[in-house]
């Protein structure tokens, strides 16, 4: 797994959490496939370099500012974990016990 990632010289102190998010956080694109009605290249499509070990694509609908937010409860079950994957059979919100 590790022959995936860019090879570089980890630094023992790290940026301000802000630095850190602007370097690691990749920004959705607004057409990703091209202008409207060019051919579609799927060896053109997502990231073209190598990915850095703390790098990771934000999700769509999740808050920017994880800290900010913890300890809140949302509405609809699987939203507040990350890798957890939301239940078919939803009659009513879950929250944690």
């Amino acid at each position: 797994m590790k022959d995936k990632f860019l090879q570089e010289e980890r630094r023992e102190y790290t940026d301000v959490s802000t630095v850190e998010s602007q370097r690691n956080d990749l920004a959705f694109e607004e057409f990703p496939e091209g202008p409207y009605g060019s051919s579609l290249l799927s060896e053109s499509l997502g990231k073209s370099s190598p990915w850095r070990v703390d790098q990771r694509s934000a999700h769509r609908f999740d808050y920017e500012n994880h800290e900010l937010h913890e300890g809140e409860v949302r509405d609809y079950p699987g939203q507040d974990v990350f890798d957890e994957s939301v239940p078919d059979n939803v009659t009513k919100p879950q929250y944690p016990e």
